[in-house]
């Protein structure tokens, strides 16, 4: 496949992301490949399952994976804790996606939970060329 990005969410409570300690959360552990909880580094994404996949958008469609992004952040600002930034610009994801960035967010919600919102490049990930994609991985 060319190169795309990869679409994931996670909302859970906050206390699944410390508890105890973050090994859960890392490439290694045995539940890392089969839990949607975000990872530690968002690239580590690719390492889990298809399952966790949200969306895949092509080079041809980062608009679209842009506004994607901005539709999740918006089905949740209702429930959005303390300070945080204004709805993501789609011309600006879009800028930073059509250089095979990564976009990656997080935000308090309430009852302590967590929003984690992700574009993850892949094949290759730009960074970390030997993360194969998940829709690729034999």
């Amino acid at each position: 496949m060319s190169p795309h990005h990869h679409a994931y969410l996670w909302h859970g409570h906050g206390t699944l992301l410390i508890r105890p300690g973050d090994a859960h959360r890392r490439p290694g552990h045995p539940e890392f490949p089969t839990t949607p909880l975000m990872p530690l580094e968002p690239a580590h994404w690719l390492l889990k399952t298809p399952a966790h996949i949200h969306g895949t958008f092509n080079q041809t469609e980062t608009e679209d994976a842009a506004h994607w992004y901005t539709r999740q952040y918006e089905r949740h600002t209702d429930i959005l804790t303390g300070t945080y930034a204004p709805t993501p610009d789609i011309a600006a994801l879009t800028r930073q996606l059509t250089a095979r960035n990564d976009i990656t967010g997080g935000w308090w919600t309430t009852g302590g939970r967590f929003l984690s919102l992700n574009l993850i490049a892949c094949d290759p990930h730009p960074r970390h060329p030997h993360h194969l994609c998940p829709t690729t991985r034999r």
